[in-house]
């Protein structure tokens, strides 16, 4: 039975259980089809949910060169993770719970988002070639083709994909620049934008 009991719940309280049957029916898999694999091989570009043991929720955004996203089978990917603020908000959610969310949005040709959801570990660097799921020379490619660039790779194993409607994505334009993927330079990072370090200073200075 596809959906969570909560997803069936809902469906039964709203009456839309007939709506729900056809989009599991039609549009859902368990594996990456074909054209799927095409669409991720393509994308510069992903957004990343996981949780805690508790249930505490975290959003990411991650970008790469097309194809930094990379299909090893039909239930299987693999992405590299890049030198990042030293949180490791991410990775830490999946080292407790390895479920894990993936959104693809095609903003700027087809304007459409595909959905991957599956099980996902922290594979570092040396244990790549090691790591069951991944051939050898797919091991190779992968830290070939990063250049040292990557620090450790999520590995994914799909359960669920499905598209993400058309409806209100919004149509963008590209703009090719160059990207520093391993830069600490605050600027190019977007540096304090938010002001959130002196804000803290002002409102949260110790009482005399």
């Amino acid at each position: 039975m596809h959906g969570s009991h909560g997803e069936r719940q809902l469906q039964r309280m709203f009456g839309s259980e007939k709506r729900a049957a056809a989009f599991y029916e039609n549009q859902m898999l368990d594996h990456l089809s074909p054209l799927m694999q095409t669409f991720i091989a393509k994308q510069e570009m992903m957004f990343v949910a996981t949780a805690d043991s508790q249930g505490n929720c975290d959003m990411s955004f991650r970008a790469g060169l097309p194809g930094f996203i990379h299909v090893v089978d039909t239930k299987t990917l693999i992405y590299p993770e890049y030198r990042g603020n030293g949180v490791y908000a991410s990775l830490g959610n999946i080292y407790e719970n390895p479920h894990i969310g993936l959104l693809f949005v095609d903003f700027f040709e087809h304007k459409i988002g595909l959905h991957v959801n599956g099980g996902a570990s922290i594979i570092e660097n040396e244990g790549l070639h090691m790591c069951p799921g991944v051939p050898e020379q797919v091991a190779m490619y992968l830290q070939e083709k990063e250049g040292g660039k990557a620090e450790r790779w999520v590995l994914v194993k799909v359960d669920e994909a499905y598209i993400h409607c058309s409806k209100h994505i919004p149509l963008l334009r590209k703009i090719d620049g160059e990207v520093d993927w391993g830069t600490d330079d605050e600027k190019q990072k977007g540096g304090d934008f938010f002001k959130a370090k002196s804000y803290k200073q002002r409102c949260y200075r110790p009482t005399p």
